[in-house]
């Protein structure tokens, strides 16, 4: 099949200037000119440049269900704005020239980007077609929400980390997942016949999404209709637990899991067990399939601020006004994770000692910073030492984020240390 998620693309695609979906005017007018139409069916919906409107406005493309924020009045964020930030200046992690935070959001193709310090907002900014009221696809970031999840009902009760996947959703019991733990799914340590690599279309990722219509499906298409006929063509392909290997469908697994033991769909356990105790200002949507089934490793979209207020309850460890929302062990688990380091190829070196548990991943660094993270760039990231938060949307024009880790990753541990040193 073809690989619209623009692995096909000009050795120098144009920058963020040049590619800015404002200024190519992509579905603007009733209708818009031809040439400036954006379709799912066609894939160039996934492709660069014109994906960095799409993911902006996915639920105008793919049948989405709603995350309902509810009634109550949104978590408040203060603003305090600095006017020191932009200017700041780090070294990327292959060294060479320093470079501004300014500089760095153009070289990663921000879409928003906000920095919470102590709850108030000290840095927000928005590019493109992209807007505080304006969903964004968060893409893999999904995955840490899930992970989150799992582990409140885990520490409510309500879920069994050693439980066989099989035994709490028999329809995998003949699977690869079959055998596999609940928390084997969570810490991505199943053992499948089954392969992510972005770059190669004939990858399992690929298949996974045509059938679950993330991705429009290939001309003559004979293979699985919807995510969870997917699953259970998966078989086992080793031994459980012993390597780390980040695969989407041990998400969707474990999504029908959550719903199975909780008897509810996954938008409105969403909705009533983090997104409306969260105060979050917006409805979130979820991409869904053809039978209704939400794309759990990867469909969440969400405005910035209401993914920073997710961050800001980590942050303070699960509490919201005096409240508490999520167990403080269920917190504890994303940020404090366990041996053995994660196994990373080179492409992703700038990882290299990190940990992954829980659909988390804990830097280690001497801040004990941890991060949700999704291709394209899409990030959040938690700094407690410095008692910070960023939420970042993007539109890379290619997939990994080792493509942006080493102009990302140095300039937020440099605002960390920059807040630590002059809190203001």
């Amino acid at each position: 099949m073809n690989a619209p998620l623009a692995l096909v693309q000009a050795s120098r695609p144009p920058d963020a200037i040049a590619s800015c979906p404002a200024r190519l005017g992509w579905m603007v007018g009733s209708p818009p000119p031809p040439e400036r139409q954006i379709r799912f069916a066609d894939g160039s919906a996934y492709r660069f440049p014109q994906l960095r409107w799409s993911f902006a406005h996915l639920p105008s493309l793919v049948p989405t269900a709603v995350v309902p924020r509810g009634c109550g009045p949104a978590w408040p964020l203060p603003r305090a704005e600095r006017d020191d930030v932009d200017d700041l200046a780090f070294t990327p992690l292959h060294g060479g020239t320093a470079m501004s935070w300014a500089a760095s959001l153009a070289a990663n193709y921000t879409d928003a980007i906000v920095v919470l310090h102590r709850g108030r907002i000290v840095h927000e900014r928005y590019f493109g077609v992209m807007a505080p009221e304006r969903l964004h696809t968060a893409l893999s970031v999904t995955k840490g929400v899930l992970g989150l999840l799992a582990e409140v009902l885990i520490a409510d009760g309500q879920l069994d980390r050693a439980a066989p996947v099989g035994l709490l959703v028999p329809e995998l019991a003949a699977t690869g997942f079959g055998d596999a733990s609940v928390g084997q799914l969570l810490d991505m340590s199943t053992a499948l016949d089954y392969s992510e690599d972005y770059a190669d279309p004939g990858s399992g990722i690929w298949a996974h999404a045509a059938a679950g219509g993330v991705l429009p499906r290939p001309p003559g298409w004979q293979g699985p209709d919807g995510f969870r006929a997917y699953l259970r063509t998966i078989a086992r392909a080793g031994e459980h637990g012993r390597v780390f290997a980040y695969r989407t469908v041990n998400t969707d697994a474990l999504a029908w899991v959550l719903e199975a033991v909780t008897g509810q769909p996954l938008a409105p356990l969403l909705s009533q067990r983090l997104w409306q105790p969260l105060g979050a200002e917006h409805d979130a949507r979820l991409s869904i399939d053809s039978q209704g089934v939400a794309f759990a490793g990867g469909g969440l979209n969400t405005t910035l601020r209401d993914l920073a207020r997710l961050g800001e309850l980590l942050r303070l460890g699960g509490v919201r006004d005096g409240r508490r929302i999520v167990p403080a062990a269920a917190v504890q688990r994303l940020q404090h994770s366990a041996e053995p380091p994660v196994r990373v190829r080179r492409i992703d070196a700038p990882m290299a000692g990190w940990r992954y548990r829980s659909m988390w991943w804990a830097t280690h660094n001497r801040h004990r910073a941890f991060m949700a993270r999704g291709v394209h760039g899409q990030a959040l990231y938690i700094d407690p030492a410095a008692e910070m938060v960023i939420a970042r949307y993007a539109s890379h024009p290619l997939p990994p984020n080792a493509l942006s880790d080493p102009t990302s990753l140095p300039a937020w541990h440099a605002l960390a240390e920059h807040l630590i040193a002059d809190p203001a």
